[in-house]
C-alpha cells in the first residue's frame, strides 16, 4: 500500500493549503499538519515552510510529488493486474459526475456494471468539474464525467488520463409562438436581438454561452439568470427570453418550449470527457463502465432530448 501521508502532501498541494485540504479530507488542520510532519521526520527533509500566513511546498516536496505520480501509476496499474486474478473478487465502483452526466449518463453505466457484476457496490456522486477531479485525487471517486473547461486539469496532467468522450451540441431554446420556433435549424446570430436567460457569472455554462455568442459576432443581453434547466425552460415558456441548453440535458416538456438545433462552423457545443486516475483504466469494473459511457455516448446526441 502507498503511505496515506503522501496522498495528504498530494491534496494538501492541489489544494492550496492546510486548512483546504483539510476540509477537502474531512480532516481537521491540525491531523493534516501533524501527518505531513511526520512525513518529513520519517524521510528527514522538510516539506512545507512558512509562507505569509499560509504555507507552501518546499523543494524537497515538488521532487517527492514529482516522483509519487509515477508510484500512484504502477499502484494503479497493479491493482489493475490482481484484479484480473480473481473474478470473484468483491468489486466498488464511484462515479462522479456534473449534473446532467449524472442524470443522463450515468444510470445507464451503472445498469451495465451491475449486469457484469452483480455484487458490485456502485456509488453516484454529482459534482461540479473540478471537485470531481479532486475526488479522483482523494480516492473518493474512481471515474469522473466532466465538461471541459478552464478550471479542470490540463489533459497533459500525468496524475489523471482523460479521453474524450463526446461533443453535446447547444440548443436554442425558445418559446412556442416565437418566429423561429418552426425551424429546422438556425443560426446562433439570428437570435442576436433577443432577451437572454443565462447561468450565473462564474458558471462554465455562462462562459460557454458567452464564448458562443461572440463567436457568432454578438454579446447577449441578460435579462435572467437561472443555475436549474428546468428553471430556465419556465423562464423561456413565460416568453422572458430565450437560453441555449445542452442536448443531453432534460427539460419540462409542458412549458410551451421549442428545441431549435443551431447550424454554423463550429456549432456551439460542450465537450464531455472522462477522467480517471493514470493507471487504472484496465482495472475491470472501470473498463466496463468507460465502455457503457461509449455506448450510451454515441446513442444520447442524435437528436434533441424531449
Amino acid at each position: 500500500m502507498i503511505d496515506r501521508r503522501l496522498n495528504v502532501l498530494r491534496v494538501v498541494a492541489a489544494c492550496g493549503g492546510v486548512t483546504a485540504a483539510a476540509e477537502a479530507l474531512n480532516f481537521s488542520p491540525s491531523a493534516v499538519s501533524a501527518q505531513i510532519r511526520s512525513l518529513a521526520t520519517d524521510l528527514g527533509v522538510p516539506l512545507l515552510e512558512q509562507d505569509g500566513r499560509g504555507v507552501r511546498l518546499t523543494e524537497s516536496a515538488r521532487i517527492l510529488l514529482a516522483r509519487a505520480v509515477d508510484l500512484h501509476t504502477l499502484w494503479e496499474e497493479i491493482r489493475s493486474e490482481l484484479a484480473d486474478t480473481d473474478p470473484d473478487q468483491v468489486r466498488s465502483l464511484r462515479l462522479c459526475g456534473f449534473s446532467t452526466a449524472a442524470a443522463a449518463l450515468l444510470p445507464y453505466v451503472v445498469t451495465q456494471v451491475r449486469a457484469a457484476y452483480p455484487l458490485c457496490a456502485v456509488r453516484i456522486i454529482e459534482a461540479d468539474p473540478e471537485d470531481c477531479f479532486e475526488l479522483l485525487l482523494r480516492e473518493q471517486a474512481d471515474l469522473a464525467v466532466v465538461v471541459a473547461t478552464a478550471g479542470i486539469p490540463p489533459r497533459t496532467d500525468t496524475r489523471f488520463d482523460q479521453e474524450s468522450l463526446l461533443d453535446d451540441p447547444l440548443d436554442l431554446l425558445v418559446p412556442a409562438d416565437h418566429p423561429l420556433a418552426d425551424r429546422a435549424s438556425v443560426l446562433l446570430s439570428e437570435a442576436a436581438a433577443e432577451s437572454w436567460i443565462m447561468d450565473r457569472p462564474g458558471r462554465p455554462h455562462h462562459g460557454l454561452v458567452l464564448t458562443a455568442c461572440a463567436n457568432a459576432g454578438f454579446t447577449p443581453s441578460i435579462a435572467h439568470e437561472s443555475s436549474e434547466w428546468d428553471t430556465a425552460a419556465a423562464l423561456v415558456g413565460a416568453g422572458l427570453g430565450v437560453a441555449l441548453i445542452p442536448r443531453l440535458a432534460r427539460i419540462p416538456t409542458g412549458d410551451r418550449i421549442v428545441r431549435v438545433p443551431l447550424r454554423g462552423d463550429p456549432t456551439p457545443a460542450r465537450h464531455i470527457l472522462t477522467g480517471v486516475r493514470r493507471g487504472s483504466r484496465r482495472q475491470p469494473v472501470i473498463a466496463t463502465a468507460l465502455t457503457a459511457l461509449e455506448d450510451i455516448a454515441g446513442r444520447r446526441t442524435a437528436k434533441p432530448a424531449p
